[in-house]
């Protein structure tokens, strides 16, 4: 074959592929798409929530009772959602006065010679069905200083079968309804250790006055059956904070009525300070015990989200 044959053979042959790549290019095929990236699979710890709360509370009042004053606490709560809906809870706290002057009588004028701790553990479900939230919840109660506490050692309890325990188990029913910047709460708790009841109701209003502060009213009462009431004590022994000797102490009735003015005040998106003064008045079931029936007190914490 001669070379100009061979250049002329070469020719036509790119001219061919020219011509059947731009036949393909034109014969209506769609370009190829681009690679879908796989989808990452949620994990667990991805959607837990939790929160760590700490705070001081000038005077400790807990479901109308009075405990300690100059109280210390910190909180770890943690939420592992199961469905859209359903919600597992579980917590922990810690109580600690850091003095309380009791003017029980005795060695009870030093302020140091009273003492009060406790250590709370929690597991909770919760349902959201929308306009309302339920919860189921266990709650243990454990007082190294036994319930009323201990002066100098000894356990301030008169050999009350309720304020000398150490520990007990309540089982709690809530519910929670929501309507605008409006919430209504109530509760059902029985108490294990003292086969004792508690219904408790409160209600709050959120005010809104920008998007990092807000004024948070509330009122709150409860109901006793059976419920820490003192009335098994020997009156000689067991003083209440009025420093007055336990008689005719009623075993069924209102515990009291808390009003309570909270300043929330959002630093950061995970960080909230918290600020409040209350009111607490001694109702039937609380009169013989608490201070005074109308005390104010105050209280601060720090919330952090995580």
């Amino acid at each position: 074959m001669k070379p100009k044959s061979m250049t002329s053979l070469i020719a036509k042959s790119v001219a061919v592929l020219a011509a059947c790549a731009a036949l393909n290019a034109t014969a209506g095929t769609a370009p190829a798409k681009a690679p879908v990236p796989p989808v990452e699979p949620s994990a667990l710890f991805d959607s837990i929530g939790a929160t760590f709360d700490a705070g001081y509370d000038s005077r400790y009042y807990f479901r109308g009772l009075w405990f300690a004053d100059n109280i210390m606490w910190s909180a770890l709560n943690i939420s592992v959602p199961i469905t859209d809906k359903l919600t597992w809870g579980i917590g922990g706290a810690y109580i600690n006065t850091a003095g309380t002057p009791y003017p029980g009588g005795g060695l009870s004028h030093n302020p140091s010679g009273f003492q009060y701790s406790e250590i709370d553990a929690i597991t909770s479900l919760s349902y959201n069905a929308g306009w309302a939230k339920f919860g189921m919840q266990y709650q243990y109660y454990f007082y190294p200083d036994a319930y009323a506490g201990s002066m100098v050692g000894a356990p301030n309890a008169g050999n009350d079968p309720e304020f000398g325990l150490k520990g007990a188990g309540e089982l709690g029913f809530t519910v929670a309804v929501p309507y605008k910047a409006f919430n209504l709460y109530a509760g059902y708790y029985y108490d294990f250790r003292i086969s004792g009841q508690y219904l408790s109701l409160a209600a709050d209003y959120t005010f809104a006055v920008n998007d990092w502060l807000s004024i948070v009213p509330s009122v709150a009462t409860g109901y006793g059956i059976d419920y820490y009431t003192g009335n098994g004590s020997n009156p000689a022994m067991l003083f209440g904070n009025k420093a007055q000797p336990l008689t005719n102490a009623s075993t069924t009735g209102f515990t009291h009525v808390l009003y309570t003015l909270a300043v929330p005040v959002k630093l950061t998106k995970a960080v909230t300070w918290t600020s409040y003064v209350a009111l607490n008045h001694s109702e039937k079931l609380r009169a013989s015990l608490n201070t005074t029936q109308n005390e104010i007190f105050w209280g601060t914490k720090l919330s952090f989200a995580f």
